[in-house]
């Protein structure tokens, strides 16, 4: 006996989008008049599209908005006729700027309270991403760590291994890490003093505008020779309003990551890779690992 077979899953994004209005938190429930449903803003990804970039794309698109994404949220699943089903990768993010016009997809946008939203949402799948986004607080800053791409093999590079510069992917893929990483709105980018973490964050500060702030504690060196230190350094930048980018090595981050107690059975830190850590008051309340965008 054979089992029914697996149902095609086609991949979409969204997000969760709130803004303050006073003292009163709201987020934006979107009509979309082709199903006559109340609903979070999301769509399919287009070929080839990160599913972030694609969460961030859909929600400016459907709602005239410039969004701050933050933390993950959850995925949910279901189906769209018999042999088919619809997986959605939710995002929080914070309204930026800009304002809704009416369109095909979207006719109408409604911004209100947590439990109106709730109340208004034809789909219990909605639901439970909005209570997902609500457990924890929404005006999170980002701490983004990120391990510098390729740069070929340390024991065939002729030189101060200081000075080992990206190799043709590592560039590649630095490039493509930059739009993804601009979309959490970086203020402030630093690096381990190192050639290949400064040129891995170089793209991202190219387009934001940004110098990058060499920061030598956080290096792995400069991590083991002074792990308080370096800590320090870390936790300041997580007072600091916004988001702050870090380009570090290898040993350096896991190493971070234990001491500022992200609850995971292991840190995979590989090179062109990032966690963005959403924090609250100083303490970090929730980590996404972000692996290096496909080639």
């Amino acid at each position: 006996m054979t089992g029914s077979p697996r149902r095609k899953a086609t991949p979409a994004a969204g997000g969760v989008l709130w803004r303050h209005d006073g003292p009163d938190l709201l987020v934006a429930v979107a009509h979309r008049p082709k199903y006559d449903d109340w609903s979070l803003p999301k769509g399919k990804l287009q070929p080839g599209e990160h599913v972030l970039a694609a969460a961030a794309r859909e929600v400016c698109e459907e709602t005239g908005a410039r969004v701050e994404v933050g933390r993950r949220l959850a995925c949910v699943e279901y189906p769209v006729d018999s042999d088919a089903l619809k997986t959605v990768h939710f995002w929080a993010m914070r309204h930026r700027g800009g304002e809704h016009t009416a369109n095909d997809e979207v006719d109408s946008l409604r911004w209100l309270t947590i439990a109106e939203a709730a109340k208004l949402m034809t789909y219990p799948i909605d639901r439970g991403v909005l209570a997902d986004f609500a457990r924890l607080p929404a005006d999170t800053r980002t701490l983004l760590l990120v391990r510098h791409a390729r740069a070929g093999k340390r024991s065939e590079y002729d030189g101060d291994d200081r000075l080992r510069p990206l190799d043709k992917v590592g560039r590649r893929d630095a490039r493509a890490l930059a739009p993804l990483l601009a979309l959490f709105g970086p203020r402030r980018v630093l690096s381990a003093d190192r050639v290949r973490c400064e040129q891995t964050v170089a793209p991202l500060a190219d387009c934001l505008g940004l110098a990058v702030t060499s920061a030598p504690l956080l290096s792995d060196e400069g991590y083991a020779a002074d792990p308080p230190q370096a800590l320090g350094s870390v936790r300041s930048l997580m007072h600091e309003p916004g988001t702050s980018v870090v380009c570090s090595q290898g040993s350096a981050i896991p190493a971070l990551l234990d001491e500022l107690g992200v609850q995971s059975p292991r840190h995979p830190t590989r090179k062109g890779s990032a966690w963005a850590l959403s924090t609250s008051r100083g303490a970090v309340v929730a980590a996404d690992y972000y692996p290096r965008p496909k080639r």
